[in-house]
């Protein structure tokens, strides 16, 4: 599947496109296919996001995993203390991005 992500130019947020916007939950993401480039565009034109691009990822049993790991850790946040992630209660997040 093909995710978009960019970031947000009012916070600076990591954000994922949904369908219809862009949110801080990457298991929000939607498959954009191959309307990646039409999508990313149009969303930066508007100045909604900073450069948007489509990566490849997976829907698991665990929600949606980015296939490379810059962009799992993106996803989860910072790994330097896992109470600032975006999982602060899973004990397992930090497997989740190696």
């Amino acid at each position: 599947m093909k995710i978009l992500t960019g970031n947000d130019l009012k916070t600076g947020d990591v954000v994922w496109w949904d369908g219809a916007d862009w949110v801080r939950d990457v298991n929000a993401s939607v498959d954009v296919g191959d309307r990646a480039d039409e999508i990313a565009a149009r969303e930066e034109a508007a100045r909604r996001v900073n450069v948007p691009y489509a990566i490849d990822a997976e829907r698991t049993d665990d929600g949606i995993r980015p296939a490379h790991i810059k962009d799992r850790v993106r996803a989860l946040g910072p790994t330097v203390r896992m109470d600032l992630t975006r999982r602060p209660d899973d004990a397992n997040a930090a497997d989740w991005v190696v």
